[in-house]
């Protein structure tokens, strides 16, 4: 069915010596269209260009994270807290226990690898204030106010389990060659250092060039020198390990962002 104008309705005047059929976007004889705004210039009309968005305000509080905007970092920075607090105030003997218990060495990697992989990563090595403890807050709420909490805890766990694989089944073979001591199957390994680390690199992904060359070179070296330092070489290969995980997975967490934003920009529309 044709929709017309109704009787006592007329089309909007054209402006003096032009049809209305010059005017940009309107039909002939339809009333009261919708159409790109447009002023009156010699020869003919001519559209208003649309408003350029306005430049997105700097928010130094997303740095860190909130329940709402960043739920995992926040709620697992609360767990880190909590066991930090036990770490710190709890009788020495337990905390031992509870340390070697969630130990990700090859001993407890054989026998109970789920458990321990997890458990490994309720604790910071080194309290809240250690320098990890510093970036898992400000990298992860940057990650996950990018890509979402899911996936964000997906980069981490994925960074998590298979640097400490790389560095523990080395460890494991060696005993096995007789190249390393049997002691070094209850060695003591646990944090969330190379869940950073993959995020670390994951996140330089989603920056700028001018922060995402600064970022990889200073904590690159950082590792670099600890590595050189030979104090544990193991867990400092992990730390390298973990880097290059996170840097891999580029493709997929800046699929990941685009996606968002449009589903974002869906959303307001």
């Amino acid at each position: 069915m044709e929709r017309t104008a109704p009787p006592h309705e007329t089309a909007a005047p054209a402006p003096a010596g032009a049809p209305v059929s010059d005017v940009p976007g309107l039909l002939d004889g339809v009333p009261r269209q919708r159409g790109p705004r447009a002023t009156a210039v010699a020869g003919g009309w001519e559209p208003v260009p649309a408003a350029e968005p306005r430049p997105q305000k700097l928010r130094p509080w997303w740095l860190l994270p909130t329940p709402t905007g960043t739920p995992f970092t926040f709620g697992y920075a609360i767990v880190l807290c909590l066991t930090s607090l036990i770490s710190a105030y709890a009788d020495p003997a337990l905390v031992h226990a509870l340390l070697q218990g969630s130990s990700t060495d090859v001993t407890h990697l054989v026998r109970t690898p789920g458990l321990v992989l997890i458990g490994s990563a309720l604790w910071v090595a080194g309290g809240v204030t250690s320098p990890f403890a510093i970036a898992f807050v400000l990298v992860l709420a940057a990650l996950e106010r990018r890509i979402g909490g899911v996936r964000t805890a997906g980069v981490f766990l994925l960074g998590h389990v298979a640097a400490t694989l790389a560095t523990e089944v080395p460890v494991g073979l060696a005993v096995l060659a007789g190249h390393l001591p049997g002691s070094s199957l209850h060695r003591l390994d646990y944090g969330v250092s190379f869940g950073v680390a993959a995020g670390i690199g994951a996140l330089a992904g989603l920056l700028p060039l001018w922060l995402r060359l600064p970022l990889l070179a200073g904590f690159g070296w950082m590792l670099l020198q600890d590595l050189l330092a030979f104090t544990d070489p193991m867990t400092n290969w992990g730390h390298l390990i973990a880097l290059v995980i996170g840097v891999a997975t580029w493709p997929l967490v800046r699929r990941w962002r685009d996606g968002r934003r449009l589903l974002q920009a869906a959303h307001q529309a």
